[in-house]
Parts: C-alpha cells; sequence; structure tokens
C-alpha cells in the first residue's frame, strides 16, 4: 500500500466488521479505523487478491472475492438514488423531445445516455447542447434498464439534469461511480497503476 494523498472523492473507505470481514463505508459513516482505496474497481480487486487489506488493518482481515463489485453496486445504487431524488423535485428530464428543448436552451448540468442508446439518438442530442451555447458533461455509465429501474419509467435512453438544486451532489455521485467503473477521474485524468490508498 503507498502513502500516496488523494483527494476523498477518489477514495473509497473501507473498515473491518466484528467478524473480521472487509466491508465498503461509501459514505464515510461507519465507525472504527478505516483503510482507503483508490475508488477504482480494478485496484480493489487487485487489494482482494493480493491481501493487502490484512496489512494495511495489521490485523486477520476477510475480503470476499465480490467487494469490487460490492463495492460498485453500492456506488451504482448512490448515483441512481441521487438521480431519483432529483427526478421527484422535477430536476431531471426524461425523454428525447423534453430532453432536446432543455438542451436548447442551456439549462442542463448533466446529460445522461444510457449505455446502449443508439449512436443517432447522441448524435441529436449533441447537436442539440451546442444549438443552446452549453454543452455539459455526458455521463453514458449507466443502463437503460438501470436508469428506468431508478427513475420509474421503462427503459429510459436519454436524460437531463437541470441546474441549481442538489444537481452538484447528484453529478459528483455520479462521477464517483463512473471513474470507478472506467479508470478516469471527474476531469479526465486516468489513475497512475498500482495500489494506492492511506490508513486512518
Amino acid at each position: 500500500m503507498t502513502r500516496r494523498s488523494l483527494p476523498v472523492g477518489e477514495l473509497v473507505r473501507f473498515v473491518l466488521g466484528p467478524d473480521g470481514a472487509v466491508v465498503p463505508d461509501i459514505r464515510q459513516r461507519l465507525p472504527g479505523r478505516g483503510v482507503w482505496v483508490t475508488a477504482r474497481r480494478e485496484l480493489v480487486a487487485e487489494a482482494v487478491r493480493k491481501r493487502l487489506f490484512g496489512r494495511a488493518f495489521r490485523a486477520e482481515a476477510r475480503a470476499g472475492e465480490d467487494l469490487a463489485e460490492l463495492v460498485g453496486s453500492q456506488l451504482r445504487q448512490s448515483a441512481l438514488g441521487a438521480l431519483g431524488l432529483e427526478r421527484k423535485a422535477g430536476r431531471l428530464a426524461l425523454g428525447f423531445a423534453e430532453v432536446d428543448a432543455r438542451l436548447r436552451r442551456g439549462s442542463v448540468a448533466l446529460l445522461l445516455h444510457a449505455s446502449d442508446a443508439a449512436a443517432d439518438g447522441v448524435r441529436k442530442l449533441d447537436q442539440a447542447a451546442h444549438a443552446g451555447g452549453k454543452v455539459p458533461p455526458v455521463c453514458r455509465v449507466f443502463t437503460s434498464a438501470e436508469l428506468g429501474l431508478a427513475l420509474g419509467r421503462a427503459n429510459v435512453v436519454h436524460a437531463a439534469l437541470d441546474t441549481g438544486g442538489a444537481s452538484g451532489a447528484a453529478i459528483a455521485r455520479c462521477r464517483r461511480y463512473e471513474t470507478y467503473m472506467t479508470g478516469s477521474t471527474p476531469d479526465g485524468r486516468a489513475h497512475r497503476p498500482g495500489f494506492a490508498g492511506r490508513t486512518e
């Protein structure tokens, strides 16, 4: 384990459960000594494979082989939950026509395309964003089924998050999950290879 310092948003915290199991602490609220690992799926899997958690905790630590997938699932649910709240608040548009209209008004903070969206629809909405004079960041890490389940409509392919309200928090959660899955930081930087983290 390295001592390289990274922003908390680029790390995932883990604690030891009473039975010695390694538990992800996505919200950073669980009590006890924590170990922080770079928020990247392959690095969490590497930590499990090399048994680095026991070394970091200086104790017997059981990390399941599915730990990296568990972290990804929790980060995904956190992001989708935030988008669901924005939908209930009326700040998330769904469907091609509504997303197109908001893009042309220039009021979109985050544009979401399902990972299985058709290229033609993505291209047309990108054109609408340029026509509106404000090109928002784009997230393509969720499937249409995942978006639909979280937002209460079957197979959501395109969505647009308005500025204001809690949009910043929702965007941060989406970016954190995207970083974890793809290995890129929100500003486009790639994490350096290797296992990086810190202990408390």
